[in-house]
């Protein structure tokens, strides 16, 4: 997730780098499955569809756009009627539909989404944490975590630190 030294996630807050994008791509190297909210996935796509089909990125960005587009999708939306090919809508229940998905084939997935975040955390069913945060103060928006969100301390360990030349660090958390 992309947020703020604030703690605020907000996908414009900052314009990413070459080298930005490159670690976004390969972050997504061995994910099978996407797992997004509403808001996410109409963020995503077809944004990220029309750049993988028409190759009008920059290279960083098309190859990012292909990963992206590549990969199984599943979104928790009440309200989005349809998706592409590649997508599967669930209507309720998001826990139980991760720990279904954890408890299947197996591979790496990809959780994306603030508004699913507390109810999944607390559940137990996110094992690593991605930050990138950027070096600006947004002031508003939506919190990773709103207040009295989490009913308990979720302790992490810091696994890797990475710092970019534009100023943003990117920390990947597991839990303890």
């Amino acid at each position: 997730m992309n947020i703020s030294l604030d703690g605020y996630c907000d996908h414009t807050i900052g314009s990413p780098s070459e080298e930005l994008m490159e670690y976004f791509t390969a972050s997504m190297d061995d994910v099978d499955l996407l797992f997004y909210g509403r808001v996410m996935y109409e963020l995503m796509f077809p944004y990220w569809a029309d750049v993988a089909r028409d190759k009008s990125g920059s290279d960083e960005e098309n190859r990012f756009a292909e990963r992206l587009c590549s990969i199984e999708r599943v979104v928790v939306s009440t309200t989005l009627n349809s998706g592409d090919g590649m997508t599967r809508i669930v209507r309720s229940n998001p826990a139980e539909e991760l720990l279904r998905l954890k408890q299947g084939k197996g591979g790496a997935i990809s959780v994306d989404s603030v508004s699913m975040l507390p109810e999944i955390i607390t559940a137990g069913l996110i094992d690593e944490f991605y930050l990138v945060i950027h070096p600006v103060i947004a002031g508003q928006g939506r919190q990773l975590l709103p207040a009295g969100s989490l009913q308990q301390l979720l302790r992490l360990r810091l696994t890797e630190t990475k710092i970019f030349q534009n100023g943003c660090v990117a920390h990947h958390y597991v839990r303890q």
